[in-house]
């Protein structure tokens, strides 16, 4: 049953690199519902059990609405949100349902060709440069923001601009909230501006197709239809961007693995799979709390209508109970039920996108560099801090 009388300071405490702070599985097994106050807000509950997170995911109990009206448990004075983030269904429903008319895997897949034609082209610049190369300004960020800018429509010219942007999005501490609110808000008039141009004169990229999306006429509003495009903005650059460095982090210092996936390269869409529920990229819990609407049974004991849970994704994928050996990373393993891209009717908009991606570098990387390695001692690298996400602040690569 839950410790209601032990309120731990979260986040645990600074981690390098890919590790998981080994309290996340101390409290998976002992403490499943351990109660946590984070810098700001109220205390809440995390949840570190494969089920238990799965369950805050996808059961209508549990409300993101709610924390629109609450004291959240937080790490920043501001609390984070979006428009599909800030609602429950049946309001979520409708703008899911709308988005889901423009963003199709079809649409997704239309691209694949111009992915591996930009990947190409990153590869040819890092072979003209030689090695040693960082792997994060050669090829991980440009390839999504540009895939992201060729998915809406956005001039391959403001592609630089857009980087400063979105980081500024998914920064957590790295800027102050002033910084950050100057930098979004120039993001979002960009976009505006662009959805204006849309109406003006319809175009076949997502922003277009956002524009005019309706079911039984009902429209995304010009408002709708920018808060979306900057979560999509927010879930296909800076997060795809940091798991392709990962992704080939990982694998490099599990050399076996990347023998095997280069010698089956039909295992790179399972490998994906399994390399999500490795790597930990969050650097802590969900920052989206969810409130129980009513109470809830989990495996530490009861949720109480109105306490809100906080979701260790990264520690739930690496439950002994749902994967066999969880430490270890095994691309054959069927990884599927992964909670990398969320579940239930909060599962990532942009899966197909990332997925696309990040199978497209693998597979390049792999097929053009026979000798890749790290250019730098392990030890050597510097890792991001103060951001949402995990990642080297450069990974150094040779062939």
């Amino acid at each position: 049953m839950a410790d209601t009388t032990t309120v731990r300071s979260y986040p645990f405490g600074p981690i390098r690199g890919l590790v998981i702070d080994p309290m996340y599985f101390w409290l998976q097994e002992h403490e499943p519902l351990a109660r946590v106050q984070l810098p700001y807000g109220e205390p809440g509950w995390l949840l570190t059990r494969y089920d238990d997170v799965r369950t805050a995911l996808g059961d209508p109990r549990f409300s993101l609405a709610e924390a629109t009206v609450r004291d959240v448990p937080r790490l920043t004075p501001q609390r984070y949100g979006g428009i599909l983030t800030d609602q429950d269904p049946p309001d979520h429903t409708r703008l899911r349902r709308l988005v889901a008319k423009a963003f199709t895997a079809r649409r997704i897949e239309q691209l694949r060709g111009h992915a591996e034609q930009i990947t190409n082209e990153l590869l040819d610049e890092m072979v003209k440069q030689g090695p040693p190369v960082d792997l994060s300004e050669a090829l991980a960020l440009p390839l999504p923001g540009l895939m992201v800018c060729e998915l809406l429509g956005v001039p391959y010219a403001d592609r630089d601009q857009f980087r400063d942007w979105v980081g500024a999005w998914m920064s957590v501490t790295a800027l102050t909230p002033e910084q950050r609110g100057d930098y979004v808000g120039r993001l979002a008039g960009y976009l505006t501006d662009l959805a204006e141009q849309r109406r003006q004169n319809p175009t076949d990229d997502l922003l277009g197709a956002l524009v005019i999306a309706s079911d039984d006429g009902d429209r995304l509003t010009q408002d709708e239809v920018v808060q979306l495009t900057l979560v999509i903005l927010a879930a296909g650059y800076e997060s795809t961007a940091s798991q392709i460095v990962n992704f080939v982090y990982a694998l490099l210092t599990h050399p076996d693995q990347l023998a095997l996936l280069r010698s089956r390269p039909d295992l790179m869409p399972g490998a994906v799979d399994e390399l999500m529920r490795w790597v930990p990229l969050l650097a802590v819990a969900d920052v989206l709390p969810r409130y129980a609407l009513k109470d809830v049974e989990l495996s530490g004991g009861t949720v109480r209508a109105g306490e809100p849970v906080l979701l260790a994704k990264h520690a739930a994928n690496r439950d002994w109970r749902r994967y066999e050996d969880p430490a270890r990373l095994d691309i054959t393993r069927d990884a599927q039920g992964q909670l990398g891209f969320g579940h239930g009717a909060h599962h990532c908009l942009g899966v197909s996108l990332a997925r696309m991606d990040i199978q497209t570098a693998l597979a390049a990387l792999l097929d053009r560099f026979p000798g890749l390695r790290l250019a730098v001692p392990e030890a050597e690298l510097e890792w991001k801090s103060g951001m949402a996400v995990r990642g080297p602040v450069a990974l150094p690569i040779a062939w």
